[in-house]
């Protein structure tokens, strides 16, 4: 038996990423897996895939919010884990003197918002059925700063560890439990997008990693499906970094011959 044997999970911004990665860890764990996207096609093909439902969800807008776990409840029976971990990080959101308030104000929707509306919601079904756990994907730019900025992202994430936080102290006697999934640069496709983009500014990100390497997709999975498990049974309110040692690190080691 896996470590999510008889949990229904639903996963925000799974068709891609560390999402998808996770849907995936999550099924092989034991879960029953609703795709939230809005990617219907590739969510569908993911959701056969691991034996999931796929169910479209624009995390921004309250009443799809509110299906997507209605939706998931009525198809699987219940709901014990809320992994809120759509987001975006568009190439218009730059330094403050570049970032206009149309950019600001989407990032802040996309990052921040939706996952106000899925912890609203989402806690409230959790517990209806007896408690859970909640994990809203940060970033380790939530606990730093960067002179290579994204203005917005930078602060939504700062708001998603916040609320992560207080969530995780006012419900730890209910049962439920709520946690803030903090990655370090992840080899996605936005990612690779900055790469090709601009090469310099993502090599100045990577001098910064002790471990010299990005993470992969399935390295932040696993520690989803940790915070997930039973196993993180005494874990709420945290800051659980997943960053290859970047947050830690004043020199960044050599290497060696």
């Amino acid at each position: 038996m896996g470590r999510l044997e008889g949990k229904v999970a639903v996963i925000t911004g799974a068709a891609s990423g560390i999402g998808r990665a996770s849907a995936k860890r999550f099924a092989r764990e034991g879960a029953k897996v609703a795709v939230a996207d809005v990617d219907d096609e590739t969510g569908t093909a993911l959701a056969s895939e691991i034996g999931g439902l796929f169910v479209h969800a624009d995390v921004t807008d309250m009443s799809q919010v509110e299906t997507m776990y209605e939706t998931t409840i009525a198809h699987f029976g219940g709901l014990d884990v809320c992994f809120n971990n759509a987001g975006i990080s568009p190439p218009e959101d730059d330094s403050i003197l570049a970032t206009d308030l149309t950019a600001w104000r989407k990032v802040q929707e996309v990052n921040l918002t939706s996952v106000y509306l899925c912890c609203k919601t989402g806690i409230a079904r959790l517990l209806e059925h007896g408690g859970g756990s909640v994990i809203n994907t940060a970033s380790f730019v939530a606990v730093l700063g960067a002179a290579t900025s994204q203005i917005s992202y930078t602060a939504s994430k700062g708001g998603v560890l916040a609320l992560s936080r207080e969530l995780g102290v006012q419900f730890a006697r209910r049962g439920v439990r709520v946690n803030a999934l903090c990655p370090g640069p992840v080899n996605t496709p936005l990612l690779r997008q900055l790469f090709a983009s601009d090469p310099d500014r993502a090599a100045r990100r990577l001098v910064h990693v002790p471990m010299g390497r990005f993470a992969e997709p399935e390295e932040i999975a696993a520690a989803a499906a940790f915070l997930a498990s039973d196993d993180a049974s005494f874990i709420t309110a945290s800051t659980f970094l997943v960053d290859g040692g970047i947050h830690a690190a004043y020199v960044t080691p050599l290497d060696e011959d």
